[in-house]
This record gives structure tokens, sequence and C-alpha cells, in this order.
């Protein structure tokens, strides 16, 4: 059976191999244009014209691998020897496969522009000899103006398609070709690949190798820009937003989501630095002496690229007494200095990472070359501000780019995605226009950014937006007699800016930044003690939670920050934490973590002695990520003395279980999401606390020593063997290695020289098992 198959090829080629470009004759021949076929012709040209040139063609064919095991995949490369020039193709290779039962299949496709390769992927589902022979039939290409493998205009000189492509003024007859007949060797033994690279369980570094391509779900950056979405994205993020929710050019501030990174499984400190001055005073300020941590403090880094920390920092300026921005680069393992710079004037801190394509695929198309699997340049980081965007070198610091953005101002509107930002510009008289435009290239001119610009209905984008919905929310607080009453709501269209529907709830605000978009809803929460969810369609009442716990948690007041992630929205009240599921509003769990000592915290549960217990307050944002909640309870606006014991919690986000705690390692900062004291990449979290310390949490390397008998002995005879394992982390080098369940303890008494036997002297540390 002959089964006849014609399809192109829907990927890049995985390789180019360098072509000699068919050359033209000087030779002329007077033929009018509008006589002419519009394209290529699959065999010599039409009757009565002469063909300006003729070429002489060659082709092959290779077969990968060679033997196969049955059911695998084999790959077919095809080439010739000339190339059909920028921006025109090769039309009807014929591709015939005799199977060894004789079964024979064929089909035609046509080459990929500019290189004249094609390639096909096959299944191997019959043991024996195959053969495999490709023939070309010739092809009679025009004169003409040529774009991504189409004769779009006879001279090139008119029409829209006068820029872009390539003009020939002669045609060629390319003659046909065929390969010699390839046997394919089909065995029932599986011919092995390259064995999968198992996740890492241990200490790893970077770079990653590329033998090591299956890590590639734990290597992402913080912050993370999207876009996500796909068949991967929903098998390893079911339920998640594949957009980041970015507010303006400050990533993530809705979501507080980030994918492809792991975090930390156990409470080991790694490594520390001092960034402010904070603790105690002490002296005549007594018990209550502690610092309070200034809004400013920022003890942790702004970005993480590829296991580098970049932050800034103040120091004494080089040219006098007055204080200097640096920026600094370290490492995130480590904190060995990379390098560090002072911001000179009109420089910003970069806080935005640009993914984008290497300018040598970039600059194919223009050289009539298209279809090409991209291939990623480094990536920079990036400013977008002062109405200007500014990148920079992550190796060195160095600025790469300094362009206007005018007519746009400040930070160019919402970095929604990687590579892309949306602007509202203002053109007066109550005149506006959504402009889309990417940062990607070097572009001088803004106008060769703009990807479009139309008319828009506001001038501004809505607050709270969920952007795979594409419907944005402003929710304002409404007073009656100065008295908070309840939220208005009005949802728009993110790409018209059209109002579709407006509406009032009696549902008092504690905070606009307890709002959030995603799912298809716009979710608040109230003073009445729950929050409730409308549909962004229509406004049309979708769910109410339950009321929360009394007495702290119905006053409906607690972080001024929200997590969305796996379908739940995480949200942190003053005495618990709680998971709420999008599509009900059910509460999937909630957390709450007991004060060991009572009077260390103003907050508890329960009216009664039989049910109230003392826990620590949660008003502090958290971030989500490796399947975890990170969050450090924090107390709203602390009067000294301040709160002891409050910890640094990793929260299962799935089950609401504590995966691990650090008691007294509470972070700095405020209860806004800008003022968050966590950053987390690379199965590390950098926690900036209260004490002025940066703390690094994660895997650290470890020494292990075996000491035996150096003589022989007899056998038989008893004897004994020493060793030991240590820490060699730059947090503690040479310290012991201990347990899991022995890590807080041991961080406490070597970080805030807490007792080694714990809090209440009855603590024995374990060491971990040696086999």
């Amino acid at each position: 059976m002959k089964e006849v198959i014609n399809f192109k090829p829907k990927m890049a080629t995985i390789f180019y191999i360098i072509l000699l470009l068919v050359t033209t004759s000087v030779l002329v021949v007077s033929v009018n244009a509008q006589e002419l076929p519009e394209n290529i012709i699959v065999g010599p040209a039409p009757a009565g014209v002469t063909d300006d040139m003729r070429a002489p063609m060659d082709i092959g064919l290779m077969i990968r691998p060679n033997p196969i095991g049955l059911n695998q995949i084999f790959l077919a490369n095809i080439w010739s020897v000339r190339a059909p020039g920028s921006q025109r193709a090769f039309l009807g290779y014929e591709i015939t496969i005799t199977k060894p039962s004789g079964d024979i299949q064929a089909f035609t496709m046509d080459s990929y522009v500019a290189d004249g390769t094609a390639w096909f992927e096959w299944i191997a589902d019959e043991v024996g000899d195959w053969t495999i022979q490709v023939e070309f039939p010739g092809n009679w290409l025009p004169a003409g103006f040529y774009v991504d493998g189409e004769r779009v205009n006879a001279s090139g000189t008119s029409g829209f398609f006068g820029t872009g492509g390539t003009q020939y003024d002669e045609s060629v007859y390319v003659e046909p070709a065929i390969t010699p007949v390839t046997t394919l060797t089909v065995q029932e033994e599986m011919i092995l690949g390259w064995p999968e690279s198992a996740l890492p369980t241990d200490y790893w570094t970077r770079p990653v190798a590329s033998e090591n391509r299956e890590w590639w779900p734990i290597l992402g950056d913080y912050p993370w820009f999207g876009e996500g979405g796909g068949a991967l994205w929903d098998q390893y993020y079911p339920d998640c937003n594949p957009y980041p929710a970015n507010s303006g050019s400050t990533p993530n501030s809705d979501y507080a989501f980030v994918p492809w990174v792991e975090g930390p499984d156990s409470a080991h400190i790694v490594w520390k630095r001092m960034e402010e001055i904070g603790g105690l005073i002490g002296g005549g300020q007594a018990i209550g002496s502690d610092i309070f941590w200034d809004p400013g403090w920022y003890n942790r880094p702004t970005i993480i690229l590829q296991g580098r920390c970049f932050e800034t920092v103040n120091r004494v300026s080089e040219d006098g007494p007055e204080g200097e921005t640096y920026w600094q680069c370290y490492d995130l393992r480590t904190g060995e200095m990379y390098w560090e710079r002072p911001l000179y004037p009109g420089e910003q801190e970069p806080n935005l990472i640009e993914y984008a394509e290497s300018p040598y695929t970039l600059s194919l198309p223009t050289r009539g070359i298209t279809g090409v699997v991209p291939k990623l340049s480094k990536p920079s980081l990036m400013t977008i501000s002062g109405g200007r965007i500014m990148k920079y070198d992550a190796m060195t610091g160095a600025l790469t780019l300094n362009q206007s953005i005018a007519p746009l101002t400040g930070s160019g509107g919402t970095y929604y995605m990687n590579g892309y930002c949306l602007a509202v510009q203002n053109l007066g008289g109550g005149n506006y226009r959504l402009i889309n435009w990417t940062t990607i290239g070097s572009a001088s001119n803004f106008e060769d950014r703009v990807i479009s610009n139309t008319t828009y209905a506001r001038s501004s984008l809505p607050s709270r937006i969920d952007w795979e919905a594409g419907i944005g929310v402003n929710v304002g607080n409404v007073d009656v007699g100065g008295v908070r009453w309840g939220q208005r709501m009005t949802a728009y269209n993110l790409i018209t800016g059209e109002e579709l529907w407006d509406k009032t709830v009696e549902a008092p605000q504690f905070s606009g930044s307890a709002a959030v978009a995603d799912h298809g809803k716009i979710a608040i929460g109230s003073m009445y003690g729950h929050f409730e969810a409308y549909d962004l369609q229509t406004g049309a009442f979708a769910w109410r939670t339950e009321t929360l716990e009394y007495p702290w948690d119905i006053t409906g007041w607690g972080s001024y920050g929200m997590i969305s992630a796996y379908g739940n929205i995480y949200w942190g009240a003053p005495a618990s934490y709680y998971a709420f599921s999008w599509a009900d509003g059910s509460t999937v769990w909630k957390f709450q973590i007991p004060a060991e000592f009572p009077f260390e915290t103003a907050y508890g549960t329960g009216k009664t002695a039989e049910n109230s217990e003392t826990v620590y307050p949660f008003h502090a944002p958290g971030l989500c990520a490796d399947g975890k909640i990170f969050v450090y309870s924090l107390h709203h606006s602390p009067e000294p003395p301040y709160f002891r014991g409050q910890p640094m919690l990793a929260i299962d986000a799935y089950t609401g279980e504590l995966v691990w705690k650090l008691g007294g390692f509470s972070g700095c900062g405020q209860h806004t999401r800008s003022a968050m004291q966590l950053r987390v990449a690379d199965g590390y979290l950098a926690l900036g606390a209260r004490d002025g310390y940066m703390y690094v949490i994660g895997k650290g390397k470890s020494a292990t020593t075996v000491s035996g008998p150096q003589v022989s002995i007899p056998k038989g005879t008893a004897m004994t063997i020493t060793g030991t394992v240590l820490d060699m982390s730059p947090a503690q080098t040479g310290a012991a290695c201990v347990s899991e369940a022995s890590m807080e303890t041991q961080m406490q008494y070597i970080h805030l020289q807490m007792p080694i036997d714990g809090i209440h002297h009855n603590i024995t540390l374990v060491g971990v098992p040696v086999s």
C-alpha cells in the first residue's frame, strides 16, 4: 500500500549548514511580469518562457540513529548543495519510505526559507530493513520580490511588500536531483539515549551544564515575569495564573508567586552578612532598646539571576563624605562579592530581568531566514524609570542601553510580562491611547518599539488585573459620615478601557491591597471578618468565605498583601494564616503558630480558657514558591519591647502543615509588599531580619572525616572508628552537622546566642547518620 501525504515543516531545523547561494546570470530575457506565474513552480519553466539561468542540483539525506529500536523515533535531515536564496524556498521534496513489509508511505514537503534544508521525524514501527529516498523534482524560481518563501510582487517596487524582502531580477531553473537509497535497520532492542539527569537532592552550583537539561524546571530566577501557560505550565503549576500580575514595574505585586524555582526544605542558614545596625542598644535605653527597623531597610537582594544577587547599599562617596548608592553583585550560595560600583547620576537600581533572543537569531529574518528556533541571549538587567529604559550587563554591571521612551514618562506603564509593557498615553482633551510596546532590542526610536497603539477609554490601567481574563478592577473605599462602610468596584475591559460594570457593596475596607483579581473573579477583604468575590465579567456575586476566627481575625485586619497560587488565595490575619479556595471561597486550611510564652504576644484565639491559645501575628506579606508559603511573623507598628521568638516560617501551600521554622528570625520592613524582606531562587531564601542581618537559608557544603586504626589488627579484635560530619557553610564553618529536628536550636545557638540546649535547657542536639 502506498500512502501519500503532503506537509510542511512546523519547526525550525536543529542546525544550520552553510550553503552556497544560487548566483544569478547577467543574461536578461525580456518577459512581461504579468504573464509570469505568481510563485515558484515545481518543475521547469512554463512553456514559452526561457530561463535566465539553469543550476545543477544535488541533495543529501541523513538518518539518525541507524540502527534504531522498534517504536523509537528517527530523525531525517535533508539538505541541498545549492540554496534557494534569501526569502525563497524549494518546493516539493518527495520522500518515499518503504517498510520491510513492502508498505510504502510517500509525502512531499517544502524546504525552509533561504537554506533549502528540511527535516522530519518518523516512528519506526516495524522490525527489519527500511529504505528511504528523497527526490527533488526541480524548481523554476521566477524573477520578482520574495518574502518568507512567497513571490509577492513582480518588481518589488510597489505594494505593501515593497520592503523587508529580497528582489531577484533573473529567473533560475534548479534542476532535479535524487538521493541514494538509505537503508534504516529497525531492531527489537532499544537504542539508548542520553540518560535523564535526576533533579539534584544535594548541594549544587551555577552554571548548570547542558548535560543536565532535565533540571530546567528549577533553574528560574527572581522575580518571575512570565508569560507561563501551556501543557507544561499546567503540569507543574495547576490553577496558577500564567501572568505575574505586576503593578507598574513592581514585579509580582498581586500574586507573589514565583514559579520555576526551589525553596529551602529546612531551616539551615548557609551564610549571612550585616546590612544595618540592629538589635539591642542597651545602656540607659533598658529592655526597650531594640533598634526599630526603618521602613527604608532592604536587607535582601532585588534580583536573583542565575545564582547571582543584585542589590544596592549605601557607601561613603569617593568624592566626599556624603553617602552614595552602590550597586552590588554577589553569589547567592556563598555571599562572595563579584563586583560593586556606584550608581551614577540619572541611574536607578535595575529591578527587571529581560530574556531575549540572541542578536544573531533576531537578525536572520532580515537576511531572509525565517522559522528559526529561538536562541537565547544572555539576560539583561533593566530599569524603566524617569522616562528612560536602561539595560545592564549582569556579568559586569556595565550600562549597555540608555534610551528615551518619550512620549511616555515614568516607568513606561506596566511591565506585564517579559519584554512587554502596557501604557496609557494622555493626548489631552480626554483622549487616550493604549500603547503595547516592547523592551527587547536596542531601537533608539520609540516608535520602533511599539507593537500596537489603539484608542483607550481611560486615563490609566485598572489597579487589580487578571491578565489572563483581560479584565481589571478599581477597588475603592466608601465612607459614610467619615466611617468606613463599603467598597466600590468598577470593572474595565483591559484592552479597550470600556467599563463593564460598577458595583458598591457593604463590606468595610481594611486596605485596598487586601484585594486580588484572578481566576475570573475579584476577591476583596471586609472588616466584617470575611472575603467575598465577584465575577469579573458580570459583577455577579460569586462567594463569601466563612467569618474568620474570633477575636482577632474577625476584624478583617491583617496583611497588606495577598498571594494567589495553586487555585487558592493566601492571606495573613492577626492570629492565623489562611488558604481560601478560588472555586467557592471555602477554607482550605488555617495555620497558627503558638507562642510558647503567652506574655510575648498580644494575639490569641478562642473565647474561653479551654479553647484559648496565644499565637504570633501575621501582618507581613509572604511569597509562594516550590509548593510552600514563606512568611515571617510580624506585628503591625510594634511598641518596644518587641515580641520575642517571632519566627520565620515555611508552610506547605497545599496542606497548611509546618515545613520548618526559625524562632527569633522575624523579618524587618513593614507590612507592605514592597517592603517584604524575602527573596527565593535555586533552593535558597534570603531573609532581611530585624537584627540588621540578611540571612540566606538553604543547603550548604559539608565535610566528613573517618578515622580507624592505622596499623593491622588481628581478626576478631574490636576496634574504634571515629569521625566527624562538619558544616562547611560560611555562616558556621566547622560546626557539627545536625538533624533537621535539631536545626532550629542549632541556628538559634550560633546566630542568636541562645542556649545550645534550648530555651528550657531540655534539648539535646542530634547529629546526622553516617552510612
